[in-house]
């Protein structure tokens, strides 16, 4: 009998507080494993890097391979952190240093060519002689990467193309998917002949995993707040897997790491330093909602919109007055939330101005999305007046009177186009997004 330890971990989103446990763990059970003669392998499922990070926007990432390179990750597979919030040159190089293997089947550049730093999967051969292949797939959001100048394809036509030529070569198949649980299970029905699935992206947690026909799917959560460890027990005269298990090991359970908290700060010192170059000067101090107005209004210029909308929230704090370097911007506005121009009727806009005067928007707590912040804030807008008589309320765009069946463009931050917070901007069939712009970049050209 052949025993394989596979060890994952999934959206770490640059929270490095986890990452000295994570590394001490992993170098302590590959140490143990080679001496027992069984064969270890260690796999990233995207999102290991989050541009909210001052390290990681510094260096466009490329201080997270150099974390996996240290701790000898086999292979990683990418998120839509990787892929939709680095501009296309950054992500290109993100892994030019790495020691690991890239997978990831679904990518290709405009002209129809693989990328040379990836490969669509991977066969990697056990001390006994087992034969695993591995496959990457990562999130279907086909529009966002191309307008980064990249091509995304159907994960799952990938997959059937690549198990079609894989199967017969290998004895197990694994897939790094950056899909999301419900992907994860439509996979496991689908394709029976996949004996592992490894999960990420929506920050699912599987503490022994979950079995679904003949695959396993794995899983652990988000934040590095656990490690993945599948075992694979094999029959060396069959090459069958006859057993397989999962869990999770919590790291706030295990032991601490000497200069753990330096460790971190570290990084985040080091990032700060990096973004310290002065993007303006300030005569005064901004408040947040001075802020927010004005990048309101400034959203409303940047997409050549009738009218713009944005939430209070997405301004974390204010800016003292005097010097602002580009780490007071990240600061303040860490989201990867790039703008956005959709078109509505007069009808739909309306219904949503009416909406927006909600007191329950200010008090609303959202996670995802690519907001980082904590509570959602009150809803703004600019180029929209509202004149009430009695009960009645009438909304003017740059000064003319709101026609129902007219159509109108609106400048928003995109959470509000993946989220449903307003049903006719998720539903709207005209959506334009600007990429890679995030809402600090258009502060840094505006302030």
């Amino acid at each position: 009998m052949e025993v394989i330890h596979i060890y994952h971990t999934n959206d770490l989103h640059s929270h490095f507080e986890n990452w000295p446990k994570i590394s001490a763990l992993l170098r302590e059970r590959k140490q143990w494993h080679i001496a027992a003669g069984d064969s270890v392998y260690f796999f990233d499922i995207g999102d290991h890097l989050d541009l909210w990070h001052p390290y990681t926007e510094a260096t466009k990432g490329k201080i997270n391979t150099q974390l996996l390179n240290n701790e000898h990750y086999t292979a990683v597979t990418i998120g839509n952190n990787e892929g939709i919030t680095l501009p296309y040159e950054a992500l290109d190089h993100l892994y030019e240093d790495a020691t690991f293997d890239v997978i990831l089947a679904n990518l290709y550049k405009e002209n129809g060519e693989r990328p040379s730093w990836l490969n669509p999967s991977q066969i990697y051969t056990t001390n006994e002689g087992t034969t695993i292949g591995v496959i990457g797939l990562t999130a279907y959001f086909d529009h966002l990467y191309e307008l980064l100048g990249w091509q995304l394809t159907d994960p799952f036509y990938e997959l059937e193309k690549v198990l079609l030529q894989l199967r017969s070569k290998v004895d197990i198949v694994i897939v790094l998917s950056h899909l999301g649980i419900n992907e994860d299970e439509e996979m496991a029905a689908r394709f029976p002949e996949i004996d592992v699935i490894l999960g990420a992206h929506t920050h699912h947690i599987l503490h022994q995993g979950k079995v679904i026909k003949n695959s396993l799917l794995g899983a652990a959560g988000k934040f590095g707040q656990f490690i993945g460890h599948i075992i694979l027990t094999v029959d060396t005269s069959t090459k069958k897997v006859i057993e397989k298990s999962a869990q999770l090991y919590d790291t706030s359970k295990l032991p601490a790491v000497q200069g753990e908290d330096n460790f971190v700060d570290q990084l985040y010192k080091e990032g700060k330093k990096a973004l310290s170059s002065q993007v303006t000067t300030l005569g005064k101090p901004w408040s947040k909602k001075e802020l927010a107005l004005f990048l309101c209004q400034e959203i409303k210029t940047w997409c050549n919109a009738d009218c713009s909308i944005i939430n209070e929230g997405i301004i974390l704090d204010e800016l003292k007055g005097g010097p602002v370097s580009y780490f007071d911007l990240l600061t303040i506005c860490p989201h990867p939330i790039n703008p956005c121009k959709v078109t509505l009727t007069g009808a739909e806009l309306k219904e949503i101005l009416i909406d927006m005067q909600n007191e329950k928007w200010e008090h609303l707590q959202v996670k995802g999305l690519g907001f980082r912040g904590t509570l959602l804030g009150k809803m703004i807008c600019r180029g929209i007046e509202a004149k009430t008589m009695g009960e009645r309320t009438d909304f003017y765009i740059q000064d003319k009177e709101l026609v129902a069946d007219a159509a109108y463009t609106v400048a928003l931050p995109d959470m509000f186009t993946f989220g449903n917070f307003f049903p006719a901007i998720y539903r709207a069939k005209e959506k334009q997004y600007f990429l890679p712009e995030f809402m600090r970049n258009i502060l840094a050209e505006t302030l």
